[in-house]
């Protein structure tokens, strides 16, 4: 696919009074210690400018030639942003930056830099082969791209037609599945193989000026003179050799997609497309016994831009409203723009979910968890994964050492099932001081539950106390050791649930046991609702 330089295409546009299609415009880059032509613009080639030209010979041609500095970082990074733009046809998208460069021989007109997209499986979501093409180079033509296409069944012959095989009126060429690749190519230029620069000269002062010459030529002589490589390009161009390319993203195992006749842009219709999308994930899904655990849904709008909502859950998933769910806050931020024609949800993340057994008590525990990995689900998508917290419990029996904070869905994926607390424990307050706070308690006897106490400067009458609950220090703990640096105290505690006339209950505790000469220490830890 033809691109001029980012730069160029800057420049030409300070120019509003002078149609830029119609100014011989060119990019230049210092090669071998000299400036060369990179992009010709179609005014520029009718001229006799040249890909590959020294500047200086251009100029011979046209001396009003306008020239720009070629950017190559920029144009890979736009050529990124149209391989990113192209996966509405299909998820299997590989930029070709250096195919038909310099020195190869090319006279085009190209800079070289393509897309390879495979669309197998693909076509008919569009209305065929044919109609595919015909919207993606309608689609690159109003971008401001110069684009030619060529679809074949092999990766080699459909980058040769694309090159070789077009012309203006029909910048599109599609080589039907079943017509013969070897006649196909035959009549086009050796340059059409891919081959560097060299191997084109030294094929053609053989004579050989097209890839059917070689077609009659004995291998071994070839492969002598220059190496596997032109045979090698030979064999993949007619599919006797596999030829592998590598993807611009690995390509999802489950994905599913929906084009639009005409574009759309209310919320229903999104939603109903996603609805749509999501039927069609999760059979495939289920076929597989997967569950998503990432999902992206990539929006395609007419001006070519892309929006995209990610989802995510806690433990695999393939319940439709549940997933549906996960979309509905980011879908209020979405600007469909000019409309929306294309829809693509991808599980970029799965993992086994085969089908469960229920039990004799109807899968009770089963879904209990399941609704807490949705609720965590849902708070995540709104708050972030890393906001949403659970205790996580720890076998002790010292309050400030019985449970952890940790992230929910970590721990949903970690398997943690315990989502009910600790079994078989006198209750505890649902909120717990940092560190307990002294106070003052009169208390009948010595080593009763008190009946007065004092806290913050007011006196609270005791109505109710239940206790004691006595914890004893863990004798297995080593005070400041590496395992837990906080303090241990070596006092036995006996914990009280306690009402005061007003209604409000608290936990106190009293630390050491009596002695005559030390009276115990008494601290207030936590409150009831």
């Amino acid at each position: 696919m033809d691109r001029y330089s980012r730069n160029a295409l800057r420049q030409r546009g300070k120019h509003p009074s002078r149609k830029p299609e119609n100014t011989p415009l060119a990019t230049v880059a210092a090669v071998h210690g000299g400036q060369r032509i990179m992009a010709a613009n179609p005014a520029a080639r009718l001229e006799g400018v040249q890909v590959g030209q020294s500047l200086a010979d251009a100029r011979a041609f046209y001396p009003a030639l306008a020239i720009r500095q070629a950017d190559p970082a920029q144009d890979l990074k736009a050529l990124d942003a149209l391989s990113a733009a192209c996966e509405r046809y299909t998820p299997w998208v590989a930029i070709d930056p250096f195919g038909g460069g310099l020195g190869n021989g090319v006279d085009s007109g190209l800079s070289g830099a393509g897309l390879w997209l495979d669309i197998t499986g693909c076509a008919h979501l569009f209305g065929g082969e044919e109609a595919l093409l015909d919207d993606l180079l309608h689609r690159l033509t109003k971008a401001g791209y110069h684009a030619r296409a060529g679809l074949a069944a092999t990766a080699g012959a459909a980058w040769a037609l694309a090159r070789f095989a077009v012309h203006n009126q029909n910048p599109g060429v599609i080589l039907p599945a079943g017509q013969n690749i070897t006649a196909a190519i035959a009549s086009l230029p050796m340059a059409g193989l891919r081959l560097d620069g060299d191997a084109v000269e030294g094929l053609e002062r053989m004579g050989l000026r097209k890839i059917g010459d070689l077609y009659s030529v004995p291998r071994a002589p070839l492969s002598g003179r220059f190496g596997g490589s032109v045979l090698r390009r030979l064999d993949q161009a007619l599919g006797a050799l596999e030829e592998t390319l590598s993807p611009r993203r690995p390509p999802p195992a489950f994905y599913s997609r929906l084009a639009f006749a005409d574009p759309i842009g209310r919320r229903e219709d999104i939603e109903a497309a996603l609805a749509r999308l999501l039927e069609l994930l999760c059979a495939d899904l289920e076929k597989s016994n997967q569950g998503a655990r990432r999902l992206v849904l990539s929006l395609f709008r007419i001006d070519n831009t892309i929006v995209r909502v990610h989802a995510g859950t806690s433990r695999p998933n393939r319940d439709l409203a549940h997933l549906a769910r996960l979309f509905q806050e980011e879908l209020d931020k979405v600007d469909p723009g000019f409309g929306i024609d294309a829809v693509v949800l991808v599980a970029t993340e799965t993992n086994t979910l085969a089908a469960r057994q229920i039990g004799l008590n109807g899968g009770v525990d089963d879904v209990t968890q399941e609704n807490a990995a949705k609720l965590v689900d849902r708070l995540a998508g709104r708050l972030g994964p890393g906001n949403i917290t659970r205790l996580q419990p720890i076998a002790s029996h010292l309050p400030e050492r019985a449970s952890r904070e940790t992230s929910a869905s970590k721990a949903l994926e970690d398997g943690d099932q315990d989502w009910k607390g600790p079994v078989r424990r006198p209750p505890r307050p649902l909120q717990l001081l940092t560190q307990p706070l002294p106070i003052d308690v009169m208390a009948p006897v010595p080593d009763g539950p008190p009946v007065l106490f004092r806290w913050r400067k007011r006196q609270h009458r005791v109505r109710a106390a239940e206790g004691p609950e006595r914890i004893t220090p863990e004798w297995w703990r080593i005070e400041g050791d590496n395992r837990d640096t906080r303090p241990l105290s070596n006092d036995v505690r006996d914990y009280y649930r306690v009402e005061d006339e007003e209604g409000k209950r608290f936990w106190l505790y009293r630390e050491g046991l009596y002695r005559p000469d030390l009276p115990p220490t008494w601290y207030i830890y936590g409150f009831f609702a």
